[in-house]
């Protein structure tokens, strides 16, 4: 359905942070979408994670999940505002198999819940071929660029 030049349109990860290759399925009336990130060798991560055994980190599969919530709240603007989705939290996630370079992750995401213009609450599921590889919870709340410039800590 979209294809990396598509997600670049929504998704503003760049670069090494890019972590989806494409959404293949997205139902509006179930609020869920699928999609996947090819990994490959040339992975920043591969050389050091773990050097002659690149094993995809885990803060790394839940990015993929997140990038993937995020096309579709930003997409559909499921939560009236807001330039981007931000992480506001993590619930519940288990790494169950490890993901390597060659693998093709399919991610799937589903809304959970939706508060206007606070927060939005996804599941996610990621699979290599038919074995899950790691599941959770995840909360994606509204950042916006000019409320975020300048402020101090």
């Amino acid at each position: 359905m979209f294809d990396l030049d598509e997600i670049r349109k929504i998704n503003p990860q760049r670069h090494a942070m890019e972590q989806l290759s494409a959404i293949l399925m997205v139902d509006r009336e179930s609020n869920s979408l699928v999609g996947y990130k090819d990994v490959t060798n040339d992975e920043f991560w591969c050389t050091g994670h773990m050097p002659g055994f690149p094993l995809m980190p885990g803060v790394i599969l839940c990015e993929c999940a997140a990038q993937l919530a995020g096309f579709y709240a930003r997409k559909y603007d499921i939560l009236g505002g807001g330039d981007f989705l931000g992480f506001g939290g993590m619930e519940n996630v288990r790494f169950r198999a490890p993901v390597y370079p060659g693998n093709r992750l399919l991610i799937m995401a589903k809304v959970l819940k939706v508060k206007p213009k606070r927060r939005a609450e996804f599941s996610f599921q990621g699979f290599v071929g038919s074995k899950m590889v790691f599941n959770g919870h995840m909360i994606g709340v509204p950042i916006n660029r000019s409320s975020s410039l300048g402020s101090e800590n």
